[in-house]
C-alpha cells in the first residue's frame, strides 16, 4: 500500500470529491460516493462494486488498513489532513473516509432472483423517492434477510450518497435492480413463482388481510411490494398483486413510514429465516 498525500484542494487527482452534487456524479459520470469507514470497509470487503479510489485522513488510514491492504495497486489511496479532507468534499465527513466507485451497467432483475426452486423473500418498491426511506429499507432488507430489492419507477437511486449512509453500507451489498416494464413485471415475478403481497392500509381493499393472518410458512417464495408516502402504491400496481396487506394500528392512525412499516411486514414474513 502506497498512499498518495494530498495537500490541497486544488489536487486534480481528487476532482472527483470536490463539491459535486449526487445527481452529477451520478448521471454524468456514472459515479457514486461512499463516505464513513463503515460504508468504506462494506465497499471494500462485501460489495460486488468496487472502488475506484479511495480517500482518507491519517487515522482512518491506520483504521482502514488491513482492508486498504486488499485493494488492487491500481486504486490509488489519497490521504490528506482533516481540514483538507473536508474542504475537497465540500460536507463534513463522518470519521474521515470517502471511496469513490463505479456502478456500471444495471443487470436485468431476473438475474439478481434466487433460482426458482429456491424459497425467497424479496421488496419491490414503487415511488419511494426519497433516499433516506429508501436507504433505510434496504437496512431492513438486509437485516432481516431478503434476497433483493427491485425498483420500480420515479424511485431514489440506491447509489445515491445519502441512500448508501443511511443503509449503512446495505445498498453497496444487496442485490438490487430496475423493475420494468411496471407494473407489468409484476406478472413475471408471478411466474416465477412469487406471491406478490402489497403493503396497503385501507381494510376495505379488495382481498385485504392482516399480517397477524398470514402463514409465512405457506409463501414459499413471496415478493413485498411498498409503495410511496403519502399516495401509497399506484392502482395500476395494487390491481396485479394477489394480496394487499396492512399492519394492525390505534384507532384514527391512518400509517405509518414506510420504511417502519417494511421492517414490521419483513419480520412478520418471516425474513430472517
Amino acid at each position: 500500500m502506497k498512499p498518495h498525500r494530498i495537500e490541497t484542494l486544488d489536487d486534480p487527482r481528487v476532482a472527483v470529491y470536490r463539491n459535486l452534487r449526487d445527481f452529477e456524479l451520478r448521471r454524468k459520470q456514472g459515479l457514486f460516493l461512499a463516505e464513513g469507514r463503515a460504508n468504506v470497509r462494506c465497499l471494500i470487503e462485501r460489495s460486488p462494486l468496487r472502488p475506484d479510489s479511495v480517500f482518507v485522513t491519517d487515522s482512518a488510514l491506520e483504521g482502514l488498513r488491513n482492508p486498504l491492504e486488499g485493494l488492487a495497486t491500481s486504486v490509488p489511496i489519497f490521504v490528506a489532513e482533516p481540514r483538507v479532507l473536508d474542504a475537497v468534499a465540500g460536507f463534513h465527513l463522518h470519521r474521515g473516509a470517502l471511496a469513490a466507485g463505479r456502478a456500471g451497467e444495471s443487470p436485468a432483475f431476473e438475474d439478481v432472483l434466487p433460482a426458482d426452486s429456491a424459497p425467497s423473500r424479496i421488496v419491490v418498491v414503487e415511488q419511494v423517492a426519497a433516499a433516506d426511506n429508501l436507504g433505510s429499507i434496504f437496512r431492513n432488507a438486509q437485516a432481516f434477510g431478503a434476497d433483493a430489492v427491485l425498483l420500480g419507477p420515479r424511485s431514489a437511486d440506491p447509489l445515491y450518497r445519502k441512500a448508501i449512509r443511511v443503509s449503512m453500507g446495505a445498498t453497496l451489498c444487496l442485490p438490487h435492480a430496475q423493475i420494468a416494464p411496471w407494473p407489468g413485471a409484476l406478472d413475471r415475478l408471478r411466474d416465477r413463482g412469487y406471491a406478490i403481497l402489497a403493503l396497503h392500509p385501507d381494510p376495505r381493499a379488495p382481498g385485504s388481510r392482516s399480517l397477524d393472518d398470514l402463514d409465512p410458512a405457506a409463501l414459499r417464495r413471496c415478493a413485498l411490494v411498498l409503495g410511496a408516502e403519502g399516495t401509497g402504491i399506484s392502482a395500476p400496481a395494487l390491481h396485479r398483486v394477489d394480496t394487499p396487506v396492512r399492519i394492525g394500528m390505534a384507532p384514527g392512525v391512518d400509517s405509518i413510514n414506510v420504511a417502519a412499516a417494511s421492517a414490521i411486514a419483513l419480520h412478520a414474513l418471516g425474513v430472517s429465516r
